[in-house]
């Protein structure tokens, strides 16, 4: 289950890549604005407000996401990424910060790019860092619950590759981001609204609790805090922009 509350405590900082990346999409009147995976709608109206005579498609595989989604006023549906097929009239896809949650992203990528229509746009972004210290302390502790993917998504490379193999013209890059995070146990409270997500899910309450506790005391370890209490988490992400042949 999603908590789009606690998904929203990082809004600025969770919106910076999607802006940096809706940056590069060059699209000046697009008929239909998909955005795949909107969340809690909060980064759609984005959209909407920049294509405003576009038709906008907003969808999200969780009825809690797409509950928030529809009360800021986007028209969310719950759907699978799975079972969605472009319109014919789709000229920009956004998918932001879903991917990592698909093992198959890379067929449904080159499943896409076959069904949009020419000269549409494509951008993704997903985390990069898999490899960090904070998800490396959650699959050791989780190992014995619920194993986690080492790397469920690909260097920008390869997404640039797996465009351009598809006739398609690429734009791929990666950033990483120094975020300066608040309060207390800042990177748990991070972490909390996303990758501990099927964490918590498999376990009970009082299990839950004390896997937190541990978790906690791990990451706080791996990341000090600062003399005036805020914490530095970089955080790495991958992004690809295509447009269509």
């Amino acid at each position: 289950m999603w908590d789009a509350a606690k998904y929203l405590d990082y809004a600025d900082l969770r919106g910076r890549p999607f802006y940096d990346l809706t940056g590069r999409i060059g699209a000046e009147a697009p008929r239909r604005v998909v955005d795949l995976g909107c969340g809690p709608g909060n980064l759609t109206l984005a959209l909407a407000a920049r294509w405003p005579s576009a038709v906008l498609e907003a969808l999200d595989s969780s009825p809690e996401m797409v509950a928030a989604a529809q009360a800021a006023g986007v028209p969310a549906q719950v759907v699978d990424v799975h079972d969605w097929k472009p319109a014919p009239d789709t000229d920009v896809v956004v998918t932001n910060a879903v991917l990592q949650w698909v093992p198959d992203h890379r067929e449904l990528l080159r499943r896409w790019v076959g069904q949009l229509p020419s000269g549409a746009w494509f951008a993704m972004q997903v985390p990069g860092n898999f490899d960090a210290p904070s998800h490396a302390i959650i699959r050791e502790l989780a190992a014995s619950v619920v194993p986690l993917r080492d790397e469920p998504v690909g260097t920008p490379r390869q997404y640039a590759d797996l465009f351009a193999d598809e006739g398609c013209l690429v734009d791929a890059w990666e950033t990483t981001y120094v975020q300066r995070l608040a309060g207390e146990n800042a990177v748990l409270e991070w972490v909390a609204g996303t990758a501990l997500r099927p964490v918590k899910a498999a376990l009970d309450e009082a299990s839950w609790e004390g896997f937190r506790a541990e978790l906690a005391a791990r990451l706080n370890e791996a990341y000090p805090r600062r003399p005036d209490g805020t914490t530095w988490f970089p955080f790495r992400r991958v992004f690809a922009v295509a447009r269509m042949p």
